[in-house]
C-alpha cells in the first residue's frame, strides 16, 4: 500500500504537469485582467505541447527502444528527450507566450528552459538530478515571486507546495529513483534560473 501511494504522488506530480500548474497558478492568483478567451488558448496551447505532444513522443522514443519507461531512469535515456522538450519550451517562448503579452508566465518558461538545459548538460556528463524535483522546486520558486509581486496572501498555497515538494522528494528516494545529492541538485536547478529571472519582471 505504502509503495502504490508513494508511486502515485510521483506520477500525479510528474514534471510533465508543471508548467501548466504555474500557468494556471498564475490565471488564479493574478490580478492583471485577461480576457477568458486568452487564457483558454494560452492553457490549451499549454497542454498540447507540454503533456500530449511529450507522451506522443515518449511512445515513439519507447518503440523504438531508446527509453524504458516515462522516469528517464538512467542519464543515457534522458538525452533525447531533454533535448525535445528544450526545443518544445523555445517553440512556446517563440509563440505561445511572448513577453510583450505575458511578461511574468514568459520568465516563468525561460526558466523552465534554463533548467531544462541545465539537466542534459548534466546528463551529458552522466550527473543525474531529479527531474521531479527540478520542475516542483521551479514552481514553487515562481509561486513566491507571484506573491510578492503582487502583495498577495498565498501562505497556504506555499504551505502545500511545501508539503508536496516534501513528498516527492520522500516517494523518489523510497522508490530507490535518486539519492539525496540528486534531489538536492534537482532543487537547486530548478530554483536558481527563476529565482535569478525574477529581477527581469518583479
Amino acid at each position: 500500500m505504502k509503495n502504490f501511494i508513494l508511486k502515485s504522488i510521483s506520477f500525479v506530480f510528474h514534471p510533465l504537469i508543471m508548467p501548466l500548474l504555474g500557468l494556471l497558478f498564475y490565471f488564479s492568483k493574478t490580478p492583471r485582467f485577461i480576457p477568458e478567451p486568452v487564457m483558454k488558448a494560452k492553457i490549451f496551447s499549454i497542454v498540447i505541447l507540454t503533456i500530449i505532444l511529450p507522451i506522443l513522443l515518449f511512445f515513439l522514443l519507447k518503440t523504438i527502444n531508446k527509453v524504458d519507461s516515462i522516469y528517464l531512469k538512467s542519464t543515457k535515456e534522458r538525452l533525447i528527450p531533454l533535448f525535445i522538450n528544450c526545443i518544445i519550451i523555445l517553440l512556446i517562448l517563440i509563440r505561445v507566450l511572448t513577453p510583450s503579452e505575458i511578461i511574468e508566465l514568459y520568465y516563468f518558461f525561460l526558466g523552465i528552459l534554463c533548467s531544462t538545459l541545465t539537466c542534459l548538460i548534466l546528463a551529458i556528463f552522466k550527473i543525474k538530478a531529479s527531474i521531479h524535483m527540478i520542475a516542483a522546486s521551479g514552481f514553487l520558486m515562481f509561486a513566491i515571486a507571484i506573491g510578492i509581486h503582487y502583495h498577495i496572501n498565498i501562505n497556504g498555497s506555499i504551505a502545500l507546495m511545501m508539503i508536496i515538494l516534501g513528498a516527492i522528494a520522500t516517494s523518489r528516494l523510497h522508490l530507490k529513483a535518486h539519492t539525496n545529492q540528486e534531489l538536492i541538485l534537482g532543487v537547486f536547478t530548478g530554483v536558481t534560473p527563476q529565482l535569478f529571472l525574477c529581477s527581469y519582471w518583479l
